[in-house]
């Protein structure tokens, strides 16, 4: 309580009211606002006083609450359209049918000439197609490799992580035996469903840190991963007894991973993702229960339906169930009127007729569906013309939209890349080297070696040309000015690889000229003036 003075002491006596508002006042002034305390961090504001602000850690914010937010995230993918067609874009725009391996060995430091290089890479690509190109990759032998990398990234969008196991299993028929078995985030959770903050012994391990399956040693380093044996959330986990976790070495002795974790962490020290769509949930549930609601209404004002005001107090049943039983769409619930199309219904003496006065769709659906939307799309780093595929403004407009787009989806390719492709590539490109099939000297003995062995990039599909003329004349220029490189502007527009359309350019050049020399043989003249043999 702040100090009184003579002159408070004596308006106390006179008139305590004033005396405690001017103790008030004084106090209120050792605590003036400043700064921020001003704005968003007001505590006395009316407009602040409502928000609900207090946070904990990445671990009572995020891994908390992931359990729900999964579940909901994959139901609005399942029954909003507007959440479908923005993960179904991301999934479509950032993979597409693959991203695919473009190696870049650094044949400078590998002391290679550039034909060598360039041999190297081509057999590199033949040897990785015998492997990616089959379901035998695919431990559950249901996808090549480039439909795993849909599937992980999809499963990453709906879930917020996804996961990859490398086992090693031989097949007859097969020369390399790495197989990739992607993971749902729901398998990897704690033991029991508990997490460990406290060093402890956990099936025969100890541990000094489990959170949401993530082992972590004392420096906060990630170590291992507990999998459940099966989906926890499946009907079979109620039985007692059927879950099982096995612990699973982040990575190897040899430095390899066992486990590849896609994410895209938010906050230091997070261990596990935050589905995509968390952050628009409560919005896209709105936005579907309004939708919902209004294709409702809008079915039931279709109807031919006329109330009828009786004269008597009815007990029976309703008219309006006047359907055949065969024909009702909800014969469980009696409660329930259906209406028929154009039925008409015999009346009794004294019973009037009122017909309905439909007001649906509501004139104000659209506008606000398209401002749902793009409060929506902003939160995804989707413009809205994406999600609608509907590019009805102008050029400009939709230039703009489609380039801050594409800067979206590079930059997720270029983390997913990193997180689940290169991984994978450099677990095969091992394994192919140690058995002989690609020759790379000084790969296991020097890690500079392998590094320039392995470097690759990863190509993913071509970006949306509003004008191809004007793009393709854009790539020459960049690429004659030397602010890019032919096979930087060929992966941009078509996603394909320069070197080798160069290659089957002049496969295919030559091939014309045999055609054209036989649809349009040259003359005897033509022939004499070349010194050819008969000259």
């Amino acid at each position: 309580m702040a100090k009184q003075n003579f002159l408070d002491r004596c308006i106390a006596a006179v008139s305590p009211e004033r005396a405690v508002r001017r103790a008030a006042a004084r106090t209120a002034l050792e605590f003036v606002n400043s700064g921020y305390g001003n704005y968003g961090a007001n505590l006395t504001k009316k407009s602040m006083r409502g928000w609900m602000y207090h946070g904990g850690s990445p671990k009572e914010d995020i891994e908390d609450n992931l359990d729900v937010l999964r579940q909901r995230s994959r139901d609005a993918y399942m029954g909003v359209p507007i959440a479908t067609a923005s993960l179904k874009t991301l999934r479509t725009n950032v993979v597409a049918g693959g991203l695919m391996p473009s190696p870049q060995i650094d044949a400078e430091y590998l002391k290679l000439t550039d034909e060598q290089a360039e041999a190297l890479q081509a057999g590199i690509l033949r040897e990785f197609s015998l492997w990616a190109d089959e379901k035998t990759c695919d431990a559950d032998r249901c996808d090549d490799f480039y439909g795993l990398q849909q599937l992980a990234f999809l499963s990453y969008l709906m879930s917020g992580d996804a996961f990859a196991l490398l086992p090693m299993k031989e097949q007859a028929g097969q020369p390399y035996s790495l197989r990739v078995r992607v993971i749902e985030a729901d398998r990897v959770c704690s033991p029991d469903g508990y997490d460990r903050l406290m060093p402890c012994e956990v099936k025969g391990y100890k541990v000094h840190s489990i959170v949401q399956g993530v082992e972590t040693d004392a420096d906060g380093v990630v170590i291992a991963y507990w999998i459940c044996n099966q989906h926890p959330l499946s009907s079979l986990s109620n039985q007692a007894g059927a879950l099982n976790w096995v612990r699973v070495e982040a990575y190897g002795s040899s430095g390899r991973p066992n486990v590849l974790h896609v994410m895209n962490r938010e906050r230091p020290g997070q261990r596990r993702g935050v589905p995509i769509l968390a952050p628009v949930l409560e919005a896209l549930k709105q936005l579907g229960r309004y939708t919902e609601a209004e294709i409702t209404a809008a079915v039931i004002s279709a109807m031919f339906t006329v109330f009828i005001q009786s004269a008597t107090v009815q007990n029976g049943k309703p008219i309006g169930e006047a359907l055949p039983p065969e024909q009702l769409i909800d014969a469980q619930d009696q409660g329930t009127i259906e209406l028929g199309n154009g039925a008409i219904v015999a009346l009794n003496p004294g019973e009037t007729v009122e017909f309905a006065k439909p007001e649906h769709p509501n004139s104000g659906y659209d506008a606000f569906f398209n401002a749902m939307v793009k409060e929506i799309s902003a939160a995804l780093e989707i413009p809205p013309e994406v999600v609608e595929k509907q590019f009805t403004q102008n050029f400009s407009s939709s230039r703009g939209s489609l380039n801050e787009f594409w800067r979206t989806c590079g930059m997720m390719r270029d983390w997913f890349s990193a997180d689940f492709c290169k991984p994978v590539y450099e677990a095969w490109l091992a394994e192919a080297v140690a058995r002989g099939r690609i020759h790379a000297p000084g790969f296991f003995s020097d890690p500079a070696i392998r590094k320039a062995y392995t470097d690759c990039k990863w190509n993913g599909p071509s970006r949306t040309a509003l004008n191809p003329s004007q793009e393709v004349e854009a790539a020459i220029k960049r690429v004659d000015a030397g602010f890019s490189t032919a096979e930087e502007e060929t992966a941009q527009l078509t996603g394909g690889d320069y070197n080798r359309n160069i290659r089957k350019r002049a496969i295919e050049a030559a091939r014309k000229r045999e055609v054209d020399k036989i649809a349009n043989p040259p003359s005897g003249a033509e022939q004499g003036e070349g010194g050819g043999d008969n000259a």
